[in-house]
């Protein structure tokens, strides 16, 4: 049984000033919660259905979930379709970002919650431990963020910077820019270390960050579609470079 104030609290998660406020954010769902207990991420508390909670007896062990009806489910979640699990979890340390990394990520402007989440679970995918994003990208801790990574939020170091600000000290690696016209990726080598730049899904990237590139790099058009999704050109980038 949960209480009304505990109710209104992991409702108001669904907001960032009050996850900011609590240093937590909201996880949902079997599949996920159960990637974060096995990455050993701190969960402050997991409410979860009874059916839930006799399946994972074992794999639970220190964990002391709260038992809750369907209808407090429904009511506690920030999903369409409540999945039978929800866990507060505390918020990771951020390390900032790293020259020492081989290749990261760097992504400008990324607004949209689920190209965000995509693209940590793609590079985590590719073995890319961090992402450095502007100020102006979605926030990591959304719900829809969280969800759509299915769990690598826990194993990529993601960090928010000036980009501009922070790319300018970067003359010691090379940094690559996805733009239309740009290299064909196709047609390009592994490369071994380096910083790659994903833009906004409408405006690709500003002219502000894009001074600082050393190169322009581009997915080739066969037909007539104006764009890709930012997430679908990350994951094919990476495929072709990493």
């Amino acid at each position: 049984m949960v209480s009304k104030s505990q109710l209104k609290y992991i409702q108001s998660l669904g907001q960032k000033k009050y996850r900011d406020e609590g240093g937590v954010f909201v996880a949902e769902g079997p599949k996920l919660v159960r990637e974060l207990i096995e990455t050993h991420v701190e969960l402050t508390h997991v409410y979860a259905l009874d059916e839930w909670i006799e399946e994972n007896k074992v794999f639970l062990k220190s964990i002391n979930p709260t038992a809750i009806s369907e209808t407090e489910l429904e009511r506690m979640s920030q999903l369409k379709t409540p999945n039978k699990v929800i866990a507060i979890v505390k918020k990771f340390e951020v390390n900032e970002p790293s020259i020492k990394e081989r290749i990261s990520l760097a992504l400008d402007t990324i607004r949209d919650p689920g190209n965000l989440g995509t693209i940590i679970r793609i590079a985590d995918w590719f073995g890319i431990s961090q992402i450095i994003c502007s100020v102006d990208c979605a926030d990591l801790y959304n719900s829809k963020v969280v969800q759509a990574t299915m769990g690598s939020i826990a194993r990529v170091n993601v960090s928010y910077t000036n980009l501009p600000e922070w790319l300018k000290q970067r003359s010691d690696v090379r940094i690559y820019a996805a733009m239309l016209g740009g290299k064909d990726v196709t047609k390009m080598s592994r490369i071994k270390e380096g910083l790659i730049i994903i833009g906004n899904e409408s405006i690709g990237i500003d002219k502000e960050v894009l001074q600082y590139s050393n190169e322009q790099i581009a997915i080739p058009r066969k037909g007539s579609a104006e764009s890709l999704n930012a997430a679908v050109a990350a994951g094919i980038i990476l495929s072709h470079l990493v």
